[in-house]
């Protein structure tokens, strides 16, 4: 179980007090500082705001820029989209499965990387594409995928 630190939840919260619209902020700020939303997070979001659970974790669920789950320093998407695909995204989306050993979806035991796959990243001609960390590693083949990989810690 990771620990969060519940000061540091309230800090952020403090930001903003009196302000109309914020949750979806409020909830991106946790984000950037836990690298995921905590339950606890949630919980102490409701209590000093008095927002139901149920409407936090409706918002926190619909964005995937949101995770409500622990997850990697480091977030590796592979873009399995039609252009993608038809150069070889299978292909690298395996080698990434296999160098990490964990399937899409997942998160090394270490928390090192969290492995995704996306529909489109926009940049077809680029294809296959990899994003790390917002990163763009693009034309990849499975030969480069422990390349990319190892730039990261």
């Amino acid at each position: 179980m990771v620990e969060i630190d519940l000061k540091r939840v309230d800090e952020i919260i403090d930001r903003y007090k009196g302000e109309a619209g914020f949750l979806i902020q409020l909830l991106l700020d946790l984000q950037s500082e836990f690298n995921w939303i905590p339950r606890e997070a949630i919980a102490r979001i409701s209590e000093r705001t008095r927002s139901p659970k149920s409407h936090i974790y409706r918002i926190a669920s619909f964005y995937t820029a949101m995770n409500l789950n622990p997850v990697g320093r480091h977030i590796v998407q592979v873009c399995l989209g039609t252009a993608c695909q038809v150069r070889g995204a299978p292909k690298i989306m395996d080698r990434i499965e296999e160098n990490l050993k964990i399937k899409q979806g997942a998160t090394t035991p270490d928390m090192r990387f969290s492995l995704r796959r996306v529909n489109c990243l926009g940049c077809c001609a680029m294809g296959p594409v990899v994003v790390v960390d917002g990163n763009y590693h693009g034309k990849v083949t499975p030969a480069t995928v422990e390349d990319i990989l190892d730039q990261y810690e």
